[in-house]
């Protein structure tokens, strides 16, 4: 970026975000609208833009005379419980909007933002009437500590490192389950979706549970490494759950089960969780072991129908 560049850049930014006495205690306006206060504030720190993937922890709440109303807070509502959020910093969805907020932030700044909660939920939020919580006028305090701030050349380097470890661990999976079979003098041959279905005891009658019944079993399951990742057993006490709601695996190995019956099952990754993995304990591209006991099943509730009025 040349020199004339780089004073016209700033000259926009100075624009607008110029500063101005805000009716908010502690709080100063910018000449968009924007009410903004920092806490921690690298000046010299490169900002954040629009496209950029940005990680921050975020409390929403509306503005009151006394104690404002917290209506989300990340820490304790984050996907994955670390607090945090990651998102695609979007262009402005109005003048003076929180994104814009963003744009006045460098990694590791926090501040708070005092938004038209009418237009963030309208406009940025696209909803089509106001939440019954909000009146027309409210404002919308947003406390932000920004964590991280990626361009999107480094989203882009990331995505394709993920792509390239993602198709690493899915050529190693066939010769891992080779590996094991070997080792363990398994020889049953799989069906034809490559579940491997060992029965270990013979249950009581002949009855047959179909997809959409509801099961109740005893089980463990296991990596091939002999990683634990869940156990009915070390909990003490069987699960019931629908037998269509449940990987695909499971499904098929099931039904081929009555009750009594004890079964190892040997369920691939594309009868499992495939390339997005089961959470911490559950990597892309695992093949998953378990050790079943069929107690009961029975008749599935009736898909309910829904009628239009």
């Amino acid at each position: 970026m040349n020199k004339i560049t780089m004073l016209l850049s700033s000259a926009i930014v100075v624009g607008l975000f110029s500063c101005n006495k805000s009716e908010f205690d502690g709080f100063t306006k910018a000449e968009n609208g924007l009410h903004y206060k920092f806490f921690t504030q690298d000046k010299e720190g490169v900002k954040a833009v629009e496209g950029d993937g940005i990680t921050f922890k975020v409390i929403y709440a509306l503005k009151r005379a006394t104690t404002d109303s917290v209506l989300f807070d990340s820490q304790s509502n984050s996907q994955d419980g670390s607090g945090v959020i990651r998102n695609i910093l979007p262009k402005s969805s109005f003048i003076g909007s929180l994104e814009e907020g963003f744009t006045m932030m460098a990694k590791n700044d926090s501040a708070a933002f005092i938004i038209s909660a009418d237009s963030f939920f309208l406009k940025t939020n696209k909803l089509e009437a106001l939440p019954p919580f909000a009146k027309p006028g409210d404002k919308l305090v947003v406390t932000v500590k920004l964590v991280d701030i990626k361009t999107k050349k480094e989203l882009e380097e990331n995505q394709k490192k993920q792509e390239e470890e993602i198709a690493r661990m899915s050529v190693a999976e066939k010769p891992k389950l080779e590996q094991y079979l070997t080792a363990n003098n398994i020889k049953t041959a799989p069906t034809a979706s490559g579940l491997i279905f060992i029965e270990t005891q013979k249950g009581k009658g002949k009855e047959h549970p179909t997809a959409t019944d509801e099961v109740t079993v005893h089980y463990s399951g296991t990596l091939l490494d002999g990683t634990k990742f869940d156990s009915s057993i070390d909990r003490g006490e069987p699960t019931t759950f629908p037998l269509n709601q449940v990987i695909p695996g499971w499904t098929e190995a099931i039904q081929l089960m009555t009750k009594g019956s004890k079964a190892k099952l040997i369920i691939p990754s594309n009868l499992a969780y495939g390339a997005n993995g089961g959470g911490p304990k559950i990597a892309p591209f695992s093949t998953l072991l378990f050790e079943v006991e069929l107690l009961d099943f029975k008749a599935g509730a009736p898909q309910q129908m829904q009628t239009q009025q």
